[in-house]
């Protein structure tokens, strides 16, 4: 018989995908966690997960029991709500794009953690999307709607992108006059094939077969590229502080935020507070999100 708390620290890992991280996370050593880990191996007679290089990776046994792990903490979670049900404490954990999670959220979050103090906020603020569906993360901020049955998708608030670059840059290099133009200038964007969403596709929409001569995974390194003088280049509008807008009447990108929840702990009474305090903050900054008339 295997102890539900090794399954436990288990589930942590597999989140995690390290033992370190894992270990962090849940306030104990690394070493405890490992051991925790191989003591349900052997209690199941069963490899859960293997190191590799880029942390760990769970066996085909390993997912299967994460799988039904996970269910069996959303049930002990639904009762716990039946005898606490508007008890708004512990852990959210949110993934979100790195542009909207380190320029809108991450600076706001202080507010809800004085709102709530009973709450802890984690918030994966990166290039690419930690699932909800696998129930890596509590809830997901994502730039298109999410298709798994496991979860609860709502529309989260509009917000804009347009062209820009430096001052400085516009003055030794000219600016383009129209979007034809633009294959004659230094244009900053995404490096190709580590796209990770089609909505990211900015400057195909813009003008078929524009590419970038200085390219980042990450929009926040586009940003700096931008504000340094590497070219101009697509930014959502709330990133754009201080930058030069350019083909102001003729280049306008429309995009939407998603927010996903797992069906198994939508109710509860922290990811209720989370979501509110998340749309409300999108209310508020719906003019720095959208600046521009459509």
């Amino acid at each position: 018989m295997f102890d539900w708390d090794d399954v436990r620290i288990f589930i942590a890992a597999a989140r995690a995908g390290s033992l370190a991280t894992a270990a962090q996370r849940l306030g104990i050593d690394a070493a405890t966690v490992g051991r925790r880990v191989a003591r349900l191996e052997t209690a199941l007679k069963s490899t859960l997960v293997v190191r590799s290089a880029s942390g760990l990776l769970l066996t085909a046994a390993g997912a299967q029991l994460l799988e039904t792990a996970l269910d069996a903490e959303s049930a002990m979670e639904a009762a716990e709500r039946v005898t606490r049900p508007d008890l708004i404490a512990g852990t959210v954990r949110i993934s979100a794009s790195e542009g909207f999670g380190g320029a809108v959220l991450a600076a706001a979050l202080p507010g809800l953690l004085a709102a709530h103090p009973g709450l802890n906020i984690e918030l994966a603020a990166s290039s690419g999307f930690l699932s909800p569906s696998r129930r890596e993360v509590d809830m997901a901020i994502t730039l298109s709607p999410a298709a798994s049955p496991r979860l609860i998708v709502e529309p989260l608030t509009p917000y804009q992108l347009a062209l820009y670059a430096s001052s400085e840059h516009l003055e030794r290099h000219g600016a383009p006059e129209r979007v034809d133009d633009l294959p004659r200038f230094d244009i900053v964007g995404y490096v190709d094939d580590l796209i990770y969403a089609p909505e990211l596709h900015y400057l195909d929409e813009i003008r078929p077969n524009l590419r970038p001569r200085l390219a980042s995974s990450s929009i926040r390194a586009q940003r700096d590229m931008i504000a340094a003088g590497g070219g101009i280049g697509v930014l959502p509008c709330f990133l754009a502080e201080g930058l030069t807008r350019v083909l102001p009447d003729q280049v306008l990108i429309e995009r939407r935020f998603w927010l996903s929840t797992h069906r198994e702990v939508h109710g509860a009474a922290r990811l209720k507070a989370a979501r509110r305090w998340i749309k409300s903050l999108c209310r508020d900054a719906a003019e720095r999100l959208s600046p521009y008339p459509s």
